[in-house]
């Protein structure tokens, strides 16, 4: 019996593991880099070992210390999660050697299917000789022999890229995983990405749980999954049931596999098998009922599996909530997640808590949102609308793009393939209308309101005179009058003071007297609109917001005649808009960022500016090309100088960050006139790294 797991891994996958050994009363145990030191899934762990660094290469690629760190807690297991150290054969043999229990399949079987080109020739595909690729074969993929989520894959359409791109995705592989050898396949476009989860016992045993579609991806990794796959002919889904049994039982497995496919016109392609579980287990565990972890575990132990798994019932999508702006090239983002919320009925499997920082070292991904229902429809449109819903407060995220995804009429048709985001990404990262995000500054402006108002004591009610209330548009004053009384008075709320909003009242009136219970001031103009006040946040574009507060907690508008105040708090914002009441809630930050949602409209980020912006914008040479992102530069282009001539979309250096590489080209055409990048550099966003003068620039002799 397992008493004490180690996950050698991080984030969202080592809290998943952690809360089924909760559920089995194993206690837990993480490993963590310095960069991690107050991650979530450390906070959950019952006992934590540091791995000096911060670079993968340094901590959670080092198995030899992953080792040691289960040793020193008094580990009898290790779970290795996904990524990172999960598909290592020789890990697996030392965490055996060691005397460890091993949670995966058996180091030959990794073996056999750790390498795609080893893999194939399995299944009995042949992958295509890269000196032999010609004309006919395009397009085809470079794609590399180990690893996975992405890495060292790139489509080539033109021969003469083909020899660059080999290079380039070698490169791509040494860095992420320690082999740069790479293959070349025929790349099927409009394929469908469908895979099958597998899980095999030691007693020869083994299971095919359906089918997961996962064709919605960019740079070749998956955003969005479901279970079962829609739309496959019963022929399909046989042949890739017995096509993922013949592969499991080829290689002895044990354990948790998945065997993925490409389908196109019904015709199936055997990609690969990974031999782990999957990021998107979860969809399979919803149709399912099933705790796939749990089993894991208990076949590791010894126990059998049941001859026959479960029946499927439902349906079950899931996305993947990414630091990223997809508008800007899928750009990773950082910085602190003041809030991440969804709605309790959708699963959300994360690695993050409110107030966490996310960094530069390792992906992007902050979560798993995960909906289940009867049907498929209703699973979709329930994930959507908790996306909709989930408040999500930190750096730009994929949120809108998946509500979108999910909502577009390809994917709710079933027909998506893995071409989605290449022809659909402009319509689905286009800016939310302009008014809706004005709308959000109105509300964020009200909000500060509340804020600036709060503990001010609501105007005196008017003493009992059997006289007519005063009109809403004057305001009150309150004075005292003798011992034992008051006298209220009144004058035009909007009294000539600059504002141009005097409306006609005459001098003030008199209602009478009443009584009040110690002769004090109660203070002065209570219900007066303050001087004109401007508020100005930046979106997608500028907004400038002018109204006036009043001391009771009021305001009045100024440009949105179809509005109506009807309430405001610090924290929400109730307005009618053209006679249709609508709901903000306003969250503001320290660092100046204004988070506003409401139901059923996109939600919008906003920054709040200064009363008095800088007259002196930054100076910023022309042909300046700044880092998109923060990271490490990992290569310049061979032989690059400063003073080299250079040709538009020319690749002029790498940028790795958070699991991703990023091209960084001229452009235009023209000059290098300088070059601040060099390989092992980190740069923060808007870092120099080079200037590229086109030629029409360049100063006459």
């Amino acid at each position: 019996m397992i008493r004490t797991l180690l996950v050698a891994n991080r984030g969202e996958i080592a809290c998943r593991i952690f809360r089924t050994c909760r559920e089995l009363g194993i206690a837990t145990v993480a490993v963590y880099s310095d960069a991690d030191a107050g991650a979530l899934h450390v906070r959950e762990a019952d006992t934590a070992v540091r791995l000096p660094g911060a670079a993968p290469a340094d901590t959670y690629l080092r198995g030899d210390l992953i080792v040691k760190a289960a040793q020193a807690a008094v580990a009898d297991a290790i779970h290795p999660g996904y990524g990172f150290l999960s598909e290592n054969a020789d890990f697996a043999r030392a965490v055996a050697d060691a005397g460890l229990v091993w949670i995966g399949p058996p180091p030959e079987a990794i073996d056999a299917m750790a390498s795609k080109t080893r893999a194939k020739e399995l299944m009995g595909v042949a992958p295509l000789a890269a000196d032999a690729v010609t004309e006919a074969d395009l397009p085809v993929l470079v794609k590399a022999a180990s690893g996975g989520g992405g890495r060292g894959m790139r489509v080539v359409r033109e021969l003469g890229q083909l020899e660059a791109e080999l290079k380039a995705a070698g490169a791509e592989a040494a860095s992420a995983f320690g082999d740069g050898a790479v293959f070349v396949e025929p790349y099927v476009e409009g394929g469908r990405h469908v895979e099958v989860q597998v899980m095999a016992d030691a007693y020869g045993t083994v299971w095919a749980l359906g089918t997961r579609d996962c064709s919605p991806q960019r740079r070749h990794q998956k955003v969005i999954e479901e279970a079962p796959a829609p739309g496959l002919s019963d022929a399909t889904r046989d042949t890739l049931r017995e096509l993922s049994l013949r592969a499991a039982r080829a290689t002895g497995y044990l354990g948790a596999g998945t065997v993925e496919f490409l389908v196109a016109d019904e015709r199936v392609q055997f990609l690969e098998m990974n031999t782990r579980l999957q990021v998107e287990h979860p969809v399979t565990e919803a149709v399912f009922g099933l705790d796939l972890v749990a089993l894991q575990l208990r076949i590791a132990e010894g126990d059998a599996l049941p001859p026959s798994p479960p029946e499927p019932h439902g349906h079950a999508v899931e996305a993947r909530l990414y630091a990223e702006d997809p508008g800007r090239d899928w750009a990773p983002q950082t910085g602190r997640l003041h809030q991440l919320a969804v709605p309790s009925s959708v699963r959300l499997d994360t690695g993050y808590a409110d107030g966490d920082e996310i960094g530069v070292h390792y992906d992007p991904m902050l979560a798993k949102v995960v909906a289940w229902a009867p049907t498929r429809a209703e699973a979709v449109r329930k994930l959507a609308g908790a996306l909709e819903r989930a408040r999500v407060h930190g750096p730009v995220t994929n949120r809108e793009l998946l509500v979108r995804s999910l909502r577009h009429a390809e994917f709710v048709a079933g027909e998506v393939d893995t071409g989605f985001y290449e022809r659909h990404l402009p319509e689905l990262t286009a800016a939310p209308s302009g008014e809706a995000e004005a709308l959000s500054a109105v509300a964020a402006a009200l909000a500060d309101v509340a804020v600036r108002t709060a503990g001010v004591p609501p105007t005196p009610p008017l003493p009992e005179t059997g006289g007519k209330p005063p009109d809403p548009q004057i305001a009150l004053r309150a004075r005292p009058q003798t011992p034992d009384g008051l006298k209220i008075s009144a004058r035009p709320a909007f009294e000539d003071r600059g504002l141009g909003r005097s409306p006609s009242y005459g001098k003030g009136r008199e209602w009478g007297r009443g009584t009040a219970q110690r002769p004090t001031r109660i203070g002065a103009w209570r219900n007066v609109p303050s001087q004109p006040q401007v508020k100005r946040y930046l979106g997608r574009a500028e907004h400038q917001v002018r109204y006036w507060w009043t001391r009771d907690g009021g305001a009045v508008l100024e440009g949105h005649p179809g509005v109506r105040v009807l309430h405001i708090t610090p924290h929400h914002v109730h307005l009618e808009v053209d006679g249709v009441r609508r709901q903000f809630e306003v969250a503001a930050y320290d660092d100046g960022r204004v988070y506003v949602d409401t139901p059923n409209h996109p939600s919008h980020t906003l920054t709040a500016l200064p009363r008095f912006p800088d007259p002196t914008p930054a100076h910023q040479d022309p042909g300046s090309l700044l880092a998109p992102m923060p990271g490490t530069v990992v290569r310049v282009a061979d032989a690059l100088a400063e003073g080299d001539r250079v040709q538009a979309g020319q690749p002029l250096l790498w940028l790795e960050a958070m699991k991703m590489e990023h091209r960084v080209t001229a452009p235009v055409s023209g000059t290098l006139t300088a070059l601040h990048a060099a390989p092992g550099r980190q740069v923060e966003v808007g870092a120099l790294l080079a200037v590229v003068v086109a030629h029409e620039e360049e100063p006459q002799p």
